[in-house]
């Protein structure tokens, strides 16, 4: 089965963690990940700058390393990062920030890659959110 996962909540909320579990454990059964994609409040997990307490896990880094190991297609919504400052090399070059933040395993794009993502899944799975 082909799954396109999205999330929509921040890498501290339960339900980012219940995505990255579903997300290891489809890919343990065989199954395809079409792409993973990060909206709204999701594209906190983008940011290279968040410090996780040592008492709790670095679900941000876990997924860029799901991501990473498993060469999926990680694709961070632009408009909802620019909102909330996730920005990659070229986003802080064109706006004039500081520095960039986020991070290099996942792609800043257009709210159009989730729907290209659903059209090639059998299933999208969608974690967060109010």
């Amino acid at each position: 089965m082909k799954f396109a996962i999205a999330v929509f909540s921040p890498p501290y909320a339960p339900a980012t963690r219940r995505a990255l579990r579903f997300t290891e454990a489809a890919l343990a059964a065989g199954h395809e990940i079409v792409r993973v994609f990060f909206y709204g409040e999701g594209v906190h997990n983008a940011s290279a700058n968040l410090v996780v307490p040592q008492d709790e896990q670095n679900i941000g880094a876990q997924w860029q390393a799901l991501i990473h190991a498993h060469a999926l297609d990680g694709v961070v919504c632009i408009a909802a990062a620019l909102r909330r400052g996730v920005l990659n090399t070229e986003e802080a070059t064109r706006w004039a920030r500081p520095a960039a933040n986020a991070v290099a395993t996942l792609e800043l794009s257009g709210l159009g890659q989730l729907h290209e993502a659903v059209q090639g899944a059998d299933r999208l799975m969608c974690f967060g959110g109010d």
